[in-house]
């Protein structure tokens, strides 16, 4: 017996040439597309075409796989339509600053995990988190178990699904936002960071932490201290940390 998020994932799923097609033709973002290894024809090449033209990552994989996610005839493509509408940075961020917001963004690099994703977007929107930045490549799914451990939050808070992070942090910083990013490589706690200004932070998973690149690009970097024998917080955890410092400081400012 399936489950409701099983069933619910069901109800995203799209499969066949041409339902691809004509999802990508009405502006439905599909998160994840299987494509079957040696398709060729002239459909199919329409439907790559369209891939391309609206930046859809797909992976190739043989007949089994796609039989094993489905039992109707695929026609060796299976996909996902987005349960939320994506966002872009460069939209959301201008109408925080006409609202006379301050604003506070969360950029989330490498983190996979669905349950610590959907926890972390529940406790940003909390917060007063102005939006979630996550790369195409490498983040969480955002399914029916991260919707529901969010409690809703992602219908609510805008995320940005953004190709080039490198790009993004440059658009921000150049936006005068403050870039933290959370290391425990620093002497720097989270506490001596200023939050009360423009913010973007970044947290990275609990495995790589976040990328030595955007880790040189960061204004500061800011640490949790940990007083027992483990080494680190779950993410999601050290995120409410962070963010609820921010809240403390705009609040008492």
């Amino acid at each position: 017996m399936q489950t409701k998020e099983q069933q619910k994932e069901n109800e995203n799923m799209i499969f066949g040439i041409r339902p691809v097609i004509e999802a990508l033709k009405a502006g439905k973002e599909i998160d994840r597309l299987f494509v079957q290894t040696g398709l060729k024809n002239e459909l199919f090449g329409e439907m790559m075409g369209m891939l391309k033209k609206h930046n859809v990552l797909y992976q190739y994989v043989p007949a089994e796989k796609l039989n094993r996610l489905t039992s109707k005839n695929h026609q060796g493509v299976v996909g996902y339509i987005s349960s939320i509408e994506y966002h872009k940075i460069e939209e959301v961020l201008p109408a925080v600053f006409e609202k006379g917001k301050i604003p506070l963004i969360l950029i989330l690099d490498r983190i996979t995990d669905v349950r610590n994703f959907g926890a972390i977007a529940r406790t940003a929107e909390c917060s007063g988190v102005d939006a979630i930045i996550i790369p195409t490549k490498g983040a969480a799914q955002i399914n029916a178990d991260a919707i529901k451990t969010s409690t809703g939050a992602l219908h609510t808070i805008p995320v940005c699904r953004e190709e080039n992070l490198k790009q993004v942090i440059e658009y921000l910083r150049e936006s005068g936002l403050l870039v933290i990013a959370c290391t425990e490589k620093t002497k720097e706690n989270y506490y001596q960071q200023d939050f009360t200004l423009p913010v973007a932070i970044m947290m990275g998973s609990e495995e790589n932490g976040i990328s030595s690149e955007f880790l040189k690009m960061a204004d500061a970097h800011a640490k949790i201290p940990l007083m027992g024998e483990i080494s680190s917080l779950n993410v999601s955890v050290a995120t409410g940390v962070i963010l609820y410092e921010a809240v403390r400081q705009r609040l008492t400012e």
